[in-house]
């Protein structure tokens, strides 16, 4: 019987998630399907109640990363903390939850040569922003988070043990120089305006977790001014590998396959 995974979220029809984990399979000589299937909002449970023995894992998106930890499945410390969940993995009919998205910005920033920062700005205050915030506790000196309500930041809150944490009230007038490195995890268009208050000179990073489309006006905007631009691809990539460690049980030659992948992604993403 071939092993079947999938993502699930919607829209989903943009997601290179199928390419990334079908090139993972060729590589490893996996006999393994991987597809992408169109799940909205409130209806996750009702979906999983639907599938056989035959699918061993789930890569969870938007919007589904907070409603995924309403299933009554094994869930980590880890994604209890942030509140976020995007792997489900099936062990002998039993699910459990995790998260890569976090180990994945750290793996991608640690490939750009970044992994110690004074201070770090995320845009946005939903799952992944908290996994974002999870990932760079302790190795963030100072954390904030932009978002539109505050409604999320007790969770976000929570997802900060180490680093000194403010969250901080939307606004497109922000100072872009106060920070080493920026993180957007809006969906796409929503950092738009944020670009009209860059000025040439920057010298920060800004990781934007969308790829497509590509760039933002936000990434072409930081990247006018200067400033290095980190592609959502990298993140799809390093947090796609560790769902594959984590579905396999064993460990692959990351450096190998991400080195393998990357370029597949990038021509499929134009």
């Amino acid at each position: 019987m071939t092993n079947r995974y999938a993502v699930l979220g919607s829209p989903i029809s943009h997601s290179k998630s199928p390419l990334l984990h079908q090139s993972a399979y060729r590589v490893l000589g996996l006999d393994c399907e991987y597809s992408a299937v169109e799940v909205p909002a409130a209806r996750l449970r009702q979906f999983i109640e639907t599938l056989d023995a035959s699918w061993k894992g789930l890569s969870i998106t938007m919007p589904l990363k907070e409603e995924v930890l309403s299933l009554d499945v094994d869930t980590d410390a880890l994604t209890q903390r942030i509140q976020s969940g995007n792997t489900l993995v099936n062990r002998d009919g039993s699910w459990s939850l995790t998260s890569t998205d976090g180990s994945g910005l750290v793996a991608a920033l640690a490939h750009a040569g970044l992994t110690q920062f004074e201070s770090v700005l995320i845009l946005g205050a939903g799952g992944t922003a908290r996994a974002v915030t999870g990932a760079l506790d302790s190795l963030a000196t100072n954390l904030h988070v932009l978002g539109r309500s505050s409604v999320r930041q007790e969770a976000l809150e929570s997802a900060a043990l180490h680093s000194r944490f403010e969250y901080l009230k939307w606004n497109v007038d922000v100072d872009f120089t106060s920070y080493d490195l920026v993180v957007n995890t809006t969906p796409a268009g929503a950092a738009d305006l944020l670009a009209n208050s860059l000025q040439p000179g920057i010298s920060s990073t800004l990781f934007d977790v969308i790829y497509k489309p590509w760039p933002t006006e936000l990434a072409q905007r930081w990247s006018d001014c200067g400033g290095s631009v980190i592609n959502g691809l990298e993140l799809l990539l390093y947090q796609g590998i560790d769902q594959l460690e984590i579905v396999l049980g064993s460990s692959v030659n990351r450096a190998g396959l991400a080195d393998h992948i990357r370029p597949i992604l990038r021509k499929a993403a134009g």
